[in-house]
């Protein structure tokens, strides 16, 4: 029996609105990918990232023009040659590993050797706002032990000191998305050590970032648009302590999982981040999270509602996906 395809869009409120040094949103646009074979069902979600000139319809017939290929039995692997990263790929190569795991019975935790995955500790993020409403939302989450704060504008100092004087029992990780400059860098990051900030995320736009081996790193630096597979990893060498993997950068778990290994061989710290997605997008991450230095899975935490069955959370808890879900 061949094998079937659906791809579908799908819409999901945001509680409130999500904001970041790039613009607002107040719902997650998703692509889901569902492969059936011999009556097994295989899923998996991307979010097209408009940082990077992904659009809904633009990854829709990325996946699309595919189709024929995932008919036809294209495996994970020549997936990685047949499709650049991107959302796209994202959502067929997470599909793939769930279908492998559904026809073969075998779990893709043991499949990747975090056979007795552990819940993670997930930062939970707040949006970029005026001082005064980002310390309001770090005091409701004061309880939270990770809490990954959105800057990037003229009066990051103020909103620093807003929120670790709101929640001064957190630790922080602050996400400039790009939003700082050569100018500001340097005062950003001495202030934000002073404020024992926890890990800096990239804080200057991506190719435009050489200052960063230049001066120094009282807090960590972690990179994130600037960093999409293994083979970008070594140019990022002397910039970066860090970088965080995203599926839809990288383009599935199977590239995370090469790009994960490589960094940790080049001596970076690990993050595993996510877009704003359900449970689908985030439970592959889960386990690729394993180990991870910081984890950053908080996307259903974000949204108005999730999917049925979704990801376990207990506070900043998040369990390892039920197979019912995804794996």
């Amino acid at each position: 029996m061949a094998r079937v395809i659906s791809v579908e869009a799908e819409r999901f409120p945001i509680a409130g609105t999500f904001t970041i040094s790039r613009g607002s949103k107040t719902e997650a646009e998703v692509i889901t990918v569902t492969i059936g074979d011999n009556g097994h069902v295989g899923r998996g979600e991307c979010v097209p990232y408009r940082r990077y000139g992904e659009t809904m319809e633009g990854v829709h017939a990325a996946i699309e023009a595919m189709r024929g290929q995932i008919i036809g039995g294209i495996g994970r692997t020549a997936l990685l040659a047949a499709m650049p990263a991107g959302a796209a790929r994202n959502a067929i190569d997470c599909a793939l590993w769930d279908l492998e795991a559904k026809l073969s019975g075998k779990p893709v935790a043991d499949a990747i050797g975090v056979a007795s995955a552990k819940a993670l500790e997930t930062a939970y993020t707040l949006s970029l706002a005026e001082p005064e409403a980002m310390a309001a939302q770090a005091r409701a989450n004061a309880s939270r032990p990770l809490l990954k704060v959105k800057i990037g504008g003229d009066n990051d100092m103020a909103r620093i000191r807003a929120v670790t004087e709101a929640a001064p029992q957190s630790r922080i990780i602050l996400d400039a998305n790009e939003g700082w400059t050569d100018d500001n860098i340097e005062a950003n990051l001495a202030f934000a050590a002073g404020q024992g900030i926890a890990l800096v995320e990239q804080p200057l736009p991506a190719g435009r970032d050489g200052i960063l081996r230049e001066i120094a790193h009282p807090v960590p630096i972690c990179a994130d648009e600037s960093v999409h597979e293994a083979k970008n990893l070594e140019e990022l060498v002397g910039l970066y302590d860090a970088v965080n993997i995203k599926l839809d950068k990288s383009g599935g778990l199977t590239e995370a999982l090469i790009l994960r290994d490589r960094a940790r061989e080049l001596g970076f710290g690990i993050m595993v981040g996510c877009m704003v997605g359900t449970s689908l997008a985030m439970a592959p991450a889960v386990l690729l999270a394993q180990g991870a230095d910081f984890v950053d899975l908080d996307g259903p935490l974000l949204l108005a509602r999730d999917r049925e069955p979704g990801l376990a959370y207990q506070g900043s808890l998040v369990s390892p996906p039920d197979r019912a879900l995804w794996g």
